[in-house]
């Protein structure tokens, strides 16, 4: 999985879709969630790592970033909304900290940058995680990658857990971004996908530790309901990455064409900062009242939304 320019099936109709008796749970064991899952890694990978198919990879990284962000800040017993994440983390002025809702997120964003090739790949992954328990990653690792051969991907990933919340039962973050590591290995995929989180609960995560009778088994279900939703949100994502791509033309701004890119790598754009004065990542200068304006535009063409609702430190995202 790398992010890459796209080029389009042009059917949108035609993405991978999910069988209906994937997402049936009824009579689960250990047995038939590793045969699900197989089914729908299949699905996701498709989606991800095949440009053709229109799933800017990037957005949906970001937009997952958030979500684990929330749902670590509920495993840390913060409670934090994403909203709230959100805002702590564009909205900081620079060089100011963010505070810890704002630096989960960072962690989140940054854990989806790492590039799982080449050979400084487990240094930055260590750096991330920290000295506590960085000694024991790569052995870690290695084990995880071995009950992925014998046992499949989720075992892979619930192990890794448990090895990280056996050393440190506050580490939920760092359990939940090896589980993200082993996956995108297991898939070959030179990016993370912040996966993990999105449904596990701080109880599910004691009963992993304890070794209590079926924690595996939630722990594994939860993993595959998380894969799912990640499926949908790819295609939805490819929808309306397809629908803002088709209205750029009708864009007259200096530099829309990459302001639109922009829309679709980030999660939330903050026309003050991100497009004006300079649209980030680029060279192109945008004036204030222009960044403001473009982004009222895609609203009303219905491809993009205000994400506060308030009338200044304004964001936008792709629509939903």
């Amino acid at each position: 999985m790398t992010y890459q320019r796209t080029t389009l099936s042009g059917d949108q109709n035609s993405l991978p879709k999910l069988p209906a008796w994937v997402t049936s749970q009824s009579g689960e064991t250990l047995e038939t969630v590793a045969f699900r899952s197989g089914v729908a890694l299949t699905i996701l990978d498709q989606l991800v790592s095949d440009p053709s198919r229109g799933v800017p990879v990037k957005l949906l990284a970001n937009r997952l970033a958030l979500t684990a962000a929330s749902a670590t800040s509920k495993l840390e017993g913060r409670l934090a909304r994403e909203v709230d994440i959100r805002d702590a983390y564009h909205l900081t002025p620079p060089g100011e900290m963010r505070g810890p809702d704002g630096e989960l997120l960072t962690f989140w964003r940054e854990a989806s940058w790492l590039r799982l090739s080449g050979k400084d790949w487990q240094a930055a992954l260590e750096e991330l995680i920290g000295s506590d328990l960085e000694v024991e990653v790569d052995g870690w690792l290695k084990t995880a990658e071995g009950r992925v051969q014998s046992n499949g991907p989720l075992a892979g990933c619930v192990f890794a857990m448990c090895s990280v919340l056996q050393a440190d039962d506050r580490a939920e973050r760092f359990a939940c971004l090896l589980a993200d590591v082993v996956l995108a290995r297991c898939l070959n995929w030179q990016t993370v996908l912040p996966v993990s989180a999105q449904h596990l609960t701080k109880a599910m995560l004691r009963g992993l530790v304890a070794e209590g009778q079926g924690a595996d088994l939630k722990v594994q279900t939860s993993l595959l309901t998380s894969i799912e939703d990640t499926i949908r949100l790819a295609t939805n994502l490819a929808q309306r990455a397809a629908a803002i791509r088709a209205v750029a033309p009708k864009l007259r701004a200096k530099g829309s064409d990459s302001a639109v890119a922009l829309f679709l790598s980030e999660d939330a754009v903050a026309p003050s900062t991100m497009l004006s004065p300079m649209i980030q990542g680029t060279t192109i200068p945008m004036t204030d009242r222009a960044a403001r304006r473009l982004c009222d535009r895609l609203v009303e063409l219905g491809v993009a939304r205000e994400l506060t609702g308030r009338p200044t430190f304004r964001l936008y995202g792709i629509a939903q």
